[in-house]
């Protein structure tokens, strides 16, 4: 048993983080120096959990709601070239912000602020976008802390109480400050209303509907590993709010959403979590002596 679930976790790091992944979580975990978020803080522990498999699924949907949004990943970045490329940029970004010294999430904000000056284009009605327009961030960025809470309330192995989600979501707003968001949400209440606000803006476009399909149905994994992947892909759509099922061409099945999925969700990030759990052990260590040197 020790033997596979050394594997396993290798296998789901590997995808989640890249062929870099190693030497990255050493960088991120082992170096000394102050933090930006303590260890038993709220988004650590939410970040930290198996349930942000589900939590990256459901914010990759839901920010294609956005029209200005999904063009800016279909002009520049994709779906179908890096699917697993572009998802280990986004968690290694993660990862250093929020368990990384300060001088090396301070780098990968600075370096991800320079990308979205370089990302520009023109909407198919001719309306220019730039991915560091601070309203489009700040989209981008609700979208992420409302799905990344939703599945940790839903499958973490800790769900936070009223307060803790607002804490999370405030130091959540201390990296989306620093990218350029201007005034983010800092407690739940205010994450809905801008959540709200954003209602008019947004609307499923034929990309968008093209990338949730290529999602869906071209995973580039291994036979063996797909059934899992479709596991945690209908966990994502179980959470997705009910006005963006049709626009997406996404099923809604409440009953079944509400025994069947959460059911097979349950299963799937508790063996992630099992999986992964000598991983988390060495993290812990690393980040102990880290932090005492």
């Amino acid at each position: 048993m020790g033997s596979l679930r050394t594997r396993l976790g290798h296998e789901l790091f590997t995808r989640v983080a890249g062929p870099d992944g190693p030497r990255q979580r050493d960088r991120i975990h082992g170096t000394p120096g102050p933090r930006l978020f303590d260890n038993d803080s709220e988004i650590v522990r939410v970040h930290a959990d198996a349930s942000m498999f589900i939590g990256g699924i459901r914010a990759i949907l839901l920010q294609t709601m956005h029209p200005a949004a999904m063009q800016a990943v279909a002009d520049h970045s994709g779906f179908r070239g890096d699917m697993w490329g572009r998802l280990a940029r986004t968690s290694t970004f993660l990862a250093v912000t929020t368990f990384g010294t300060v001088d090396h999430a301070e780098q990968a904000i600075g370096a991800v602020r320079r990308i979205h000056d370089r990302v520009t284009g023109t909407m198919p009605d001719g309306t220019p976008y730039v991915a560091s327009d601070p309203h489009l961030l700040a989209w981008v960025h609700a979208a992420e802390v409302d799905s990344f809470l939703l599945a940790h309330q839903t499958y973490g192995a800790r769900p936070l109480d009223a307060a803790g989600c607002d804490a999370y979501v405030a130091q959540a707003a201390v990296v989306a400050g620093k990218l350029g968001v201007i005034d983010p949400p800092t407690t739940v209440a205010q994450l809905h209303e801008v959540l709200e606000d954003f209602r008019p803006e947004l609307g499923a476009t034929d990309e968008a509907r093209s990338a949730v399909r290529f999602l869906i149905l071209h995973p580039d994994l291994p036979l063996a590993a797909r059934p899992a992947y479709g596991v945690l892909m209908a966990a994502g759509i179980a959470l997705m709010p009910r006005w963006t099922r049709l626009p997406l061409r996404l099923p809604w099945l409440p009953v079944s959403e509400r025994t069947v999925v959460k059911a097979l969700g349950t299963l799937a990030t508790g063996t992630i979590r099992w999986a992964m759990a000598s991983g988390v052990e060495d993290v812990k260590e690393m980040r102990v002596a880290a932090a005492s040197t």
